[in-house]
């Protein structure tokens, strides 16, 4: 048997039945590590006791989406896909996934076509990366964005960049990774043959307190990589929400207690990578 090329890193925090029907459905070939946000509710002892093989790593309080970071970290692969504890890999998705990153040493992140448990169909951000191609190159095509549970990283390429923001924490930190390692000169292609399969866990729709997360996030982004300009329009913009929305005010008030940290990790990207960003962000047409 040949030696795994793949390692699958899931990070959770007390979701333990939705983490283990997770673990009972992905492909056994391909070794995985379980970060664990201090959950209350029992998950690392679960886990240990139906998955044996599974490594499991018990985190000393909630470190959000740095977790992964701490996973890629302890991998032993050359790739490690994230996966979240209400999805799946597709069996046979990892190995093409490896064999992509082989033929291309340039592309530090494969993103995987999303498919939904519930009826089979394709989630919105694929459609999306389907339509919207920045580019084509023999390894697939061009994006610059991606759900980090559909995606498969070089190890070496997340690490050298930082991997996720412990500024960010949780909601919307892939947008900061893909523009890092788009700065650093790395690739990120979608492929239809690497299939992710989601189960959310969650309400379809999000909390008003998740939209802040969210949004506070997506202007912290601003903020830290994006030109001036659009940090002090989405800034506006979000304030000017506030006057009437409470979870505006509350995204907001998370902006500005952090945006002293950001201005110090400030570091524009590339006026090229910035113009691949905005247009990919930019809505499609019916």
């Amino acid at each position: 048997m040949t030696s795994p090329r793949v390692t699958v890193v899931i990070a959770t925090r007390d979701r333990r039945a939705s983490l283990l029907r997770t673990l009972a459905r992905l492909d056994g070939d391909a070794p995985v590590i379980v970060l664990d946000n201090a959950s209350g509710d029992g998950t690392a002892e679960a886990v240990r006791e139906q998955h044996p093989g599974v490594q499991v790593v018990e985190l000393p309080g909630n470190a959000g989406a740095v977790a992964r970071t701490e996973g890629v970290r302890q991998a032993g692969t050359a790739y490690v896909a994230f996966a979240d504890d209400d999805s799946w890999w597709e069996p046979g998705a990892l190995e093409a996934a490896a064999d992509l990153l082989d033929a291309h040493p340039r592309v530090a992140v494969v993103v995987g076509r999303v498919r939904m448990a519930a009826d089979g169909s394709e989630d919105a951000v694929t459609r999306k990366h389907r339509r919207a191609v920045l580019g084509r190159s023999p390894a697939g095509p061009d994006v610059l964005s991606f759900p980090a549970f559909a995606a498969v990283v070089r190890r070496d390429a997340h690490l050298a960049v930082g991997g996720f923001s412990r500024l960010l924490f949780f909601g919307g930190e892939e947008h900061l990774l893909a523009l890092d390692l788009a700065a650093a000169g790395w690739q990120q292609v979608f492929a239809e043959d690497v299939v992710a399969w989601h189960d959310p866990a969650g309400p379809d729709r999000p909390s008003p307190a998740r939209w802040a997360l969210q949004t506070r996030n997506d202007v912290l982004v601003d903020w830290l990589r994006r030109p001036l300009r659009v940090a002090l329009a989405s800034t506006g913009r979000l304030a000017a929400r506030s006057v009437r929305d409470p979870a505006a005010r509350r995204a907001l008030t998370g902006l500005l207690r952090r945006l002293p940290e950001a201005l110090r990790q400030r570091r524009p990207v590339p006026a090229e990578v910035e113009r691949r960003f905005a247009s990919a962000l930019r809505p499609l047409s019916p």
